[in-house]
């Protein structure tokens, strides 16, 4: 246990049932965990799918990064639930837990007797928190819900990139993400409406939502007033905002520009060109020819110029990074983003923290995660079972357990 670990208990108290894999349940269920709710994650005897893929085949002495990256501060127990006596040990456990998140597709828990309105007899009070692609009826429930198929689907990788280029999709598991975060943000409402009523409810969070919440200012634009602008070519930032907006070549890199009025660019350029777009609808009016400018013109400087001009100038810029840069950003480093941890297994790890501040301090690690199997015979007899029932699952194989046990 890490001491400054203590400071961060919000939800302790609150006891989660895990159900889930991938990245948007686990990620959702980590939240919780980092802020002191007990989470239990149930597996297979094989293991959650996160233990054997990793994206970049990112492996550290046989361990997933993918793994470690979404399941700390919980416990793990094994169980096999094709078994009735595991079924039992899953419904003790739902009997005296405040939550149930599951990102599996709709109705495969209900089939084993763990869908919302079977957990809902066991436990009235149980928060049931459910995470699909699509939702949990409808059309597509049975469509696998993966985030580039979400991307694609709801309009967010016809938003950016070159117009004369393919459809670009954003290069990192966002709308799984944003999913997590929904998911979490429901539980935490679902429990405080229950502190009143005395009652849980089902709480659900899909990647369709969460990709078109992503996207809440350009779809609102269209629902109102029509198809957005064009791709331009080369590429601008968005579909909706005046030039310029986007990245932009230089004489030996990119810069960022945002939301700056034409005669600043045109003084900061040298471009009188700009200077005539004097009229304040020009850069919607005529966004193109803008923004075709100042490619033009910043395609003759450097970036240091750029950026130094720009400084002066008063316009809006940021550098274009890539991560070696990011890792060494000030700011970066200011903010605690990277959490240095020291794995039993992988050796020297390097993980994202929490991305919230509580008193301006970040939950710290009270549990690697978890080995699997890791808490069984912990789990097993919180729930009621006697050394001797726990022993006897074990042997029979409706229960599995790591070797020893490790923690913080």
């Amino acid at each position: 246990m890490n001491e400054e670990g203590k400071d961060n208990h919000m939800l302790q108290g609150i006891k989660v049932i895990s159900f889930t894999h991938f990245l948007q349940g686990p990620s959702a269920v980590q939240m919780l965990a980092d802020i002191g709710a007990d989470v239990i994650k149930i597996e297979p005897p094989k293991g959650a799918f996160e233990r054997g893929w990793a994206g970049f085949d990112a492996f550290q002495e046989g361990v997933s990064i993918f793994y470690l990256l979404g399941n700390r501060n919980q416990r793990a127990i094994q169980l096999d639930l094709r078994n009735d006596q595991a079924r039992e040990v899953v419904r003790r456990l739902i009997a005296e837990a405040d939550v149930l998140v599951e990102n599996y597709r709709p109705g495969v828990l209900a089939k084993m007797g763990f869908g919302y309105e079977d957990a809902k007899k066991i436990n009235p009070r149980l928060v049931y928190c459910s995470c699909t692609g699509y939702g949990s009826t409808g059309p597509y429930q049975k469509r696998p819900g993966q985030d580039l198929l979400l991307q694609a689907m709801s309009g967010m990788a016809m938003l950016s990139g070159d117009g004369a280029s393919a459809p670009t999709p954003v290069g990192s598991a966002i709308v799984d993400q944003h999913a997590a975060v929904l998911a979490a943000f429901g539980v935490l409402a679902a429990l405080h409406q229950r502190q009143h009523t005395g009652k849980g409810c089902m709480v659900e969070s899909n990647l369709l939502n969460a990709a078109l919440d992503l996207q809440i200012e350009p779809f609102t634009y269209f629902l109102n007033k029509g198809p957005l602008w064009k791709r331009s070519s080369p590429a601008m930032g968005s579909r909706f905002h005046p030039a310029p907006y986007g990245v932009y070549r230089t004489a030996d890199g990119w810069i960022a520009v945002s939301l700056t009025t034409t005669a600043k660019l045109a003084a900061a350029l040298d471009c009188p060109e700009l200077a005539a777009f004097e009229h304040p609808k020009d850069p919607v009016r005529r966004r193109d020819e803008v923004h075709q400018l100042v490619a033009k013109s910043l395609r003759a400087v450097t970036t240091e110029a750029a950026q130094r001009v720009f400084d002066e100038q008063d316009i809006w810029w940021a550098p274009v990074n890539d991560y070696e840069q990011v890792e060494a950003d000030p700011q970066v480093v200011h903010n605690g983003v990277v959490m240095n941890v020291d794995h039993p297994e992988a050796g020297p790890v390097r993980l994202m923290a929490h991305p919230v501040r509580y008193d301006g301090k970040a939950p710290q690690l009270r549990l690697m995660p978890p080995a699997l199997g890791e808490h069984t015979r912990e789990v097993l007899a919180e729930a009621g079972y006697s050394p001797q029932e726990i022993e006897r699952l074990l042997a029979d194989g409706v229960a599995l357990a790591a070797q020893g046990g490790r923690s913080a």
